[in-house]
């Protein structure tokens, strides 16, 4: 049926007048011509060819290489049928007949060809049904197949012969190529069930990547590494394979294990608790917040506490990074809390360091405490004894780059000092919202309203790089207040000077009204401050 207009264009004016072979110019030969095309339904079929392989030409881009190829086996199927007519005029009926089947069959894949990507990609993905394109290059077989048989059968070809010679064939091939049948089985079910899907990540043993192609014969993975695995499909069916990340219902995502030790002195409570804030309290890039991430202690060993702290990552493909990210986190929050990562008991180390030598670090360290504590404006009225006594009791406070340094409305009765690094003040509006008020850099401080009067944190403060600090407590300050009572009153005037300034921006005071609220605010400092160390009572 898809024959060739060319028949048709040799009845012309325009050719009758070329010079043929007076054996291709018999009436026999013109007559075989038109009856083959009135047969072979030719003018229908070539439209029919023509307006579907121009509509999924413009309709399906991504199929544009099959539709060009089908448009080239129809060519070489219409020279086909050409060449079948001279054959058969010249008496050799039988070679012209079989060349024209061939010629026949040809033309009649083509349409298979294009009726089946009118199917698949036009058909089906407007109902939004995607279909695997192994199922979908079976099922043109099975066609090619079909029409084939049915032809051969309307030709009066004897089809049992060829079914009880192919049977032994079958058999025979079969037999010989039954892994590479496995593999092709194996993609059919792969795809037909939808275990395995293109994206997926997925572990066999010792590879982990991801799916990049299932074909006929094998599926193909991506490594982290950057190599590409290549795995028969019999070895996925018949092995264990796990996907990682995929729950029914769930997002994607896979739990990750970071393993640190510390020294089994240290309460496990604490350890735990002080990595998960870390980890939980502001949000780390490709890290799920649900579930959150959590520490276990697995094991007690030799002297050391084993902890597991798990998490659930989004991005399959950046483990490590994340792994990092998580861990430089965990090292910080244990710096912070004076909660050193354990050492193997069995270490020996030896040092050369003179007793001349440590007391020399020890007096730089304590002149570099001395200058911070200079730098506080709360502490202009202290004399120098009394800035080394509270310099001794200062504690070391790091911080990783967007950790949460203090929170609104969270209590702590200490006071920061930054040494190196900047942090920025946020103060929540509401409504999730919150705007940044100020920024803070090296040698400034903050925290003074908790540490004078217990008043929960007024801002967030959020570190914006590496940041280390000098943590001063309130015991610490307590002995000397103590001791000085009237230190308090200066105090309270610089705490209700910082405050006044900050509202008279605020709320635009003149300059009366600043003076009448600093009064009132000194005296409430005053009260507060007196009754948070408890000045005046008797200490027993």
């Amino acid at each position: 049926m898809f024959q060739t207009i060319l028949p048709g264009l040799f009845l012309s004016n325009k050719y009758s007048a070329l010079a043929l072979p007076r054996w291709l110019d018999s009436q026999a030969l013109w007559s075989l011509a038109i009856r083959r095309s009135i047969e072979d339904d030719l003018p229908s079929g070539l439209a029919i060819l023509v307006i579907l392989g121009s509509l999924l030409y413009f309709l399906v881009p991504a199929e544009r290489k099959h539709t060009r190829a089908a448009a080239v086996m129809f060519v070489i199927s219409s020279i086909i049928v050409l060449l079948s007519i001279p054959v058969t005029v010249s008496g050799r009926d039988d070679w012209g007949n079989t060349i024209h089947h061939i010629g026949y069959l040809l033309g009649g894949f083509v349409l298979i060809n294009l009726t089946g990507i009118f199917f698949f990609e036009v058909l089906l993905r407007a109902f939004r049904i995607y279909t695997p394109r192994i199922l979908r290059d079976l099922l043109l077989a099975l066609a090619y197949i079909t029409f084939t048989l049915v032809h051969l059968s309307t030709s009066g070809v004897n089809l049992s012969g060829i079914v009880a010679t192919s049977a032994v064939l079958t058999a025979v091939i079969g037999f010989s190529l039954q892994d590479t049948l496995g593999n092709i089985m194996g993609g059919l079910a792969l795809q037909m069930e939808r275990s395995i899907n293109v994206g997926d990540w997925i572990r066999i043993d010792p590879h982990v990547g991801r799916v990049v192609e299932i074909s006929w014969r094998q599926t193909t993975i991506e490594t982290r590494n950057w190599d590409t695995v290549i795995i028969p499909n019999s070895q996925l069916m018949k092995g264990q394979v796990v996907i990682l990340g995929r729950r029914t219902g769930q997002p994607v995502q896979h739990r990750q294990h970071v393993y640190f030790q510390v020294d089994f002195r240290f309460p496990p409570s604490d350890v735990m608790a002080t990595v998960e804030a870390a980890v939980q309290d502001v949000p780390i890039a490709r890290v799920a917040t649900d579930p959150k991430p959590n520490c276990v202690l697995l094991d007690f060993k030799d002297s050391t506490a084993f902890y597991d702290l798990r998490y659930w990552l989004t991005d399959i493909a950046a483990d490590d990074p994340t792994d990092t990210e998580i861990r430089t986190r965990i090292y910080f929050a244990l710096k912070r809390a004076s909660i050193p990562l354990s050492i193997p008991a069995q270490s020996l180390f030896l040092t050369s360091q003179t007793r001349h030598r440590k007391d020399q670090k020890l007096d730089a360290e304590m002149d570099h405490r001395v200058k911070a504590l200079g730098g506080v404006e709360l502490f202009d009225d202290l004399t120098e004894e009394e800035r080394k006594e509270i310099a001794g009791d200062l504690r070391t406070a790091p911080f990783r780059k967007g950790e949460i340094m203090t929170r609104q409305g969270a209590v702590g009765h200490w006071l920061y000092i930054i040494i190196k690094g900047s942090a920025e003040v946020q103060f929540s509006t509401g409504n999730g919202l919150s705007k940044t008020v100020a920024r803070l850099e090296g040698g400034q401080f903050f925290g003074e309203m908790s540490l004078m009067t217990g008043e929960p944190r007024t801002a967030t403060v959020i570190a914006l790089e590496d940041v280390e600090c000098y943590r001063l407590d309130k015991e610490s300050f307590r002995s000397i207040l103590i001791k000085r009572p009237e230190m308090a009153e200066h105090i309270s005037h610089i705490l209700a000077k910082r405050r006044v300034e900050l509202e008279a921006i605020k709320e635009g005071l003149d300059a009366e009204a600043k003076r009448q609220r600093l009064a009132a605010m000194q005296t409430d400092i005053l009260s507060r401050i007196r009754r948070f160390f408890r000045i005046g009572e008797q200490v027993v």
